[in-house]
């Protein structure tokens, strides 16, 4: 058996366990943007959930809307942060905890007109001609 160089004997395993170290640290960064983009979708679809039943009871008042909307959170594993009537908008941030990240989304629910005003037109004024002759 003949070894090239006493010097570079075992280097292999050395290169081996640091390969095996940087796919590990690479594989631990994917899981942990995995949990990330998971715990951001969860409390959006929270909030959304709760922003609808919010502003389905409107008209019972805040108190009785803001019921509703953390009742739909919690059934989605999310809690209120804050929760605004006003008319007919609802107003709902959620919070979804997922291991140490707690995103927190905003959404906004109620009818099409009250939540996109129509943009002011000008009005149509008509041409003025000019005399001449």
């Amino acid at each position: 058996m003949t070894r090239g160089s006493e010097g570079e004997w075992g280097s292999a395993t050395v290169w081996a366990v640091l390969v095996a170290c940087m796919l590990c640290a690479v594989f631990g960064g994917v899981l942990t943007l995995g949990q990330v983009v998971t715990a951001r979708h969860r409390a959006a679809a929270a909030a959304d959930l709760a922003a609808l039943a919010a502003a389905a009871r409107w008209q019972l008042g805040e108190q009785a809307a803001c019921r509703a909307a953390d009742k739909v959170a919690r059934a989605a594993s999310a809690s209120l942060a804050r929760c605004a009537v006003t008319g007919e908008i609802a107003d709902v941030t959620a919070r979804s905890p997922a291991g140490p990240f707690t995103p927190e989304i905003r959404s906004r629910a109620g009818p099409q007109e009250a939540l996109n005003p129509p943009e002011p037109q000008e009005p149509d004024l008509p041409e003025r001609r000019r005399g001449g002759g």
